[in-house]
């Protein structure tokens, strides 16, 4: 197995981390991939780059990511005579610098980054929209989604990530569909002396991690924001407040250290990892990065669909990568014809998935990659989540958010009150 860091944003809320892929799989890919269907544009609909003038496109990536765009970019130079030149940076400083860069004329033609990027390049004027036009269909609807912003597509995705229920087959053999029953087998588990602890999801111990507890909240009713006539989060529709959240509150108490003790706040995400790979209990709420450790500790697990808490389906937040074009490119002409015609490409696509396992956007890379159970699994999932709120005021719910549920999950204070003030404090923060 293959284990790739990607990009990192700045909460604990995920680790983009890549997911597992195997190495037939890989192969798969390779023998498969770059159909006529989805190749690059034919020599009688290239435009003549170097007639208008175009020059070299900069794009700025990461270690990983930049050998995984080889092959396409030496394609599109042997086709247009344009050459892309892939900069690698630190991912860690790169989305601040792509923003004080680019204003100046001195930032790259693209960028490689998470979609949840999107509002603050947009509100800083630095990303342009991508016009995808018929390709759109190609990709997987929630992908498409997530890059879309203010009503227009801000970039073209490769990869959708989302956590998932991993179970281990040889303490509980059947998948639960209910939070009741996943703790349920894992209390019958601990009984019968085949684990000492129910359930696994890790825990920040400053921040919690609303993100890993995502589903369970989305499947009690509760959103973070509602949603515009577009379709986009609106920032002025603050829902996480209402009485669904603050019934998600009560039950986080009653699973917390004070209740159930279904959700540990003394067990961090490295903790919960390790227990779930001594093999001391079923459940392990988690993303496709902690895959390839429990594929070489020889575990039989399977990947299960998100158990729901309430009456509505549990759905993560996805998280996905893409291509964003700079609004100042001085290639502007070159870098839309590589982007919508060379990275929308099956080859490309493939390409991507092969450096970092994660499910492909694009729905032919994604046909091939779920020949691997555990891809298939997880792309299933996240075809149905929901994207992470790109925008700009997303930033101001975190550290609230985490702080709280943490302290209700350590039994501090009444759930209900806390929920209440933690959603007040968002609000005077976002101004709402």
């Amino acid at each position: 197995m293959k284990v790739h860091n990607t990009l990192a944003t700045q909460t604990t809320r995920r680790v983009f981390a890549a997911g597992a892929i195997s190495v037939a799989a890989a192969l798969a890919l390779t023998a498969c991939g770059g159909s006529a269907s989805t190749a690059p544009s034919s020599d009688a609909t290239k435009p003549d780059l170097k007639a208008a003038g175009a020059g070299a496109i900069t794009m700025w990536v990461d270690a990983e990511r930049s050998p995984a765009l080889k092959d396409i970019t030496e394609k599109f130079k042997s086709d247009t005579g344009i050459e892309v030149k892939l900069v690698v940076k630190d991912f860690a400083a790169v989305r601040d610098d792509f923003i004080t860069q680019v204003p100046t004329g001195q930032g790259p033609d693209l960028i490689v980054g998470p979609h949840d990027w999107i509002g603050k390049f947009v509100q800083n004027g630095v990303i342009a929209p991508v016009e995808l036009g018929d390709k759109a269909a190609q990709f997987q609807d929630s992908s498409i989604k997530a890059m879309t912003y203010n009503g227009a597509v801000y970039g073209v995705p490769y990869a959708i990530e989302n956590i998932a229920l991993l179970r281990n087959t040889s303490i509980v053999d059947s998948k639960a569909a209910t939070l009741d029953e996943v703790v349920a087998n894992g209390k019958k588990a601990v009984a019968d002396g085949k684990a000492a602890f129910p359930f696994l999801v890790g825990m920040d111990p400053k921040q919690g991690d609303p993100y890993h507890l995502y589903p369970l909240q989305s499947s009690m009713g509760s959103q973070v924001f509602g949603k515009g006539a577009d379709g986009g989060y609106d920032a002025k529709q603050l829902l996480i407040g209402d009485a669904a959240g603050v019934e998600f509150a009560k039950k986080l108490a009653a699973w917390g250290d004070a209740g159930e003790k279904i959700i540990n706040s003394n067990i961090t995400g490295d903790i919960a990892k390790e227990k779930f790979l001594a093999g001391e209990s079923p459940y392990f709420l988690t993303g496709p990065w902690n895959v390839p450790d429990v594929q070489k500790k020889g575990i039989k697990f399977a990947v299960d669909e998100l158990p729901t808490a309430g009456g509505e389906p549990a759905q993560p937040f996805i998280g996905v990568n893409g291509f964003f074009i700079s609004a100042k490119s001085a290639n502007a002409l070159a870098t839309n014809e590589f982007v919508t015609n060379y990275l929308t490409s099956e080859s490309a696509q493939d390409s991507m998935y092969a450096a970092g396992g994660r499910p492909p956007a694009l729905k032919a890379s994604f046909e091939k990659a779920a020949s691997d159970p555990v891809v298939e699994a997880f792309g299933k999932i996240g075809a149905t989540g929901i994207p992470m709120p790109a925008i700009p005021e997303m930033s101001a719910v975190w550290a609230d958010w985490g702080a709280t549920e943490l302290a209700i999950i350590k039994g501090q204070g009444d759930p209900a009150e806390a929920w209440t003030k933690m959603a007040d404090s968002i609000k005077s923060k976002i101004g709402g």
